[in-house]
């Protein structure tokens, strides 16, 4: 029969395995939220670049110019909402991975306690056998 150590170990793989997805879940969120803060970055990068460059222009081009720069502060805005957005996601992931973590850890603990209690177990009967053994030996060796 197996042990109660045994009967869990697929419980504890079940667990590794949601733990180590949740951690993948995890990294590809800080990868995206990464991304999306590296566009922001560089739209408003670009914004700035744009807007300091003013030359002798017409009312025409100025016009333009503005309508561009308003398209790029809309740009900037969805970016922005982008970001905050997977920032919430992140967040999520992370809470997931930690709970994730916490049951693996939990399980890892259960099954240490039992692997432990069985090695007791199990060195109480080996004590046990050999004093048997040893209390055999000393009544042959007093029987004349």
């Amino acid at each position: 029969m197996p042990s109660r150590s045994d009967r869990l170990q697929p419980a504890v793989e079940q667990a590794q395995r949601r733990e180590k997805e949740a951690l993948q879940r995890l990294a590809e969120h800080q990868q995206k939220l990464a991304h999306a803060e590296q566009q922001l970055d560089e739209l408003k990068r670009y914004r700035s670049d744009y807007t300091l460059s003013d030359g002798g222009l017409t009312v025409s081009a100025l016009i333009n110019r503005q309508q561009f720069v308003d398209r790029i502060d809309q740009a900037i805005i969805q970016q922005g909402h982008l970001v905050d957005r997977l920032q919430r996601q992140l967040e999520s992931a992370r809470q997931r991975w930690l709970q994730a973590h916490a049951r693996e850890n939990a399980l890892d603990g259960v099954v240490e306690r039992f692997r432990q209690q069985e090695q007791q177990r199990e060195q109480r009967l080996e004590q046990a056998e050999v004093d048997e053994r040893m209390q055999y030996r000393n009544r042959r060796a007093s029987t004349p």
